[in-house]
């Protein structure tokens, strides 16, 4: 069996993840699930001995039922908040690598994903509009609208 590189203490849990930015049409692909008030990029946990790139490979295609290739490395996000869901009460911090996917030329997908807050549902969202979201990564309203060419680091305390 696989294990995420996820590990939780007495009042917190930090989390490894590998996370895809998919552009087409001028939209970006989201997800959310049955239970969730908002969106959330298409990624999760990085296997233990798994790579970022395999694992954000692997993800998508668990998530969309579509195979997708790597462009390259957008953004290494650091996150601190407070935990829903599963991980309500607790302090989580997250390391996401995030990675634009190379497009497609198509919206179509073939979700059947399930995530641990149930079904998933995949969203495309105009980019100009994303700020109108509850979304997450938040920095996505921003930065989405003009990727750098660097990967760029970012740490959001909330």
């Amino acid at each position: 069996m696989e294990r995420d590189c996820c590990f939780r203490w007495e009042d917190g849990i930090f989390r490894y993840r590998a996370a895809a930015i998919i552009i087409e049409n001028g939209c970006v692909l989201m997800a959310g699930n049955e239970r969730a008030d908002y969106c959330y990029s298409v990624g999760g946990g990085v296997h233990l001995g798994e790579t970022a790139e395999d694992a954000v490979v692997r993800e998508v295609l668990e998530e969309t039922g579509m195979r997708y290739e790597i462009d390259r490395l957008a953004f290494i996000h650091e996150d601190f908040y407070d935990g829903d869901g599963a991980a309500i009460g607790l302090r989580c911090h997250e390391v996401a690598f995030y990675f634009l996917m190379k497009p497609r030329g198509s919206q179509k997908l073939n979700s059947h994903s399930v995530c641990s807050e149930g079904r998933e549902s995949m969203h495309w969202i105009p980019l100009d509009e994303l700020g109108k979201y509850k979304a997450f990564p938040a920095f996505f309203a921003e930065k989405l609208q003009n990727i750098p060419m660097q990967a760029e680091h970012i740490v959001t305390v909330e």
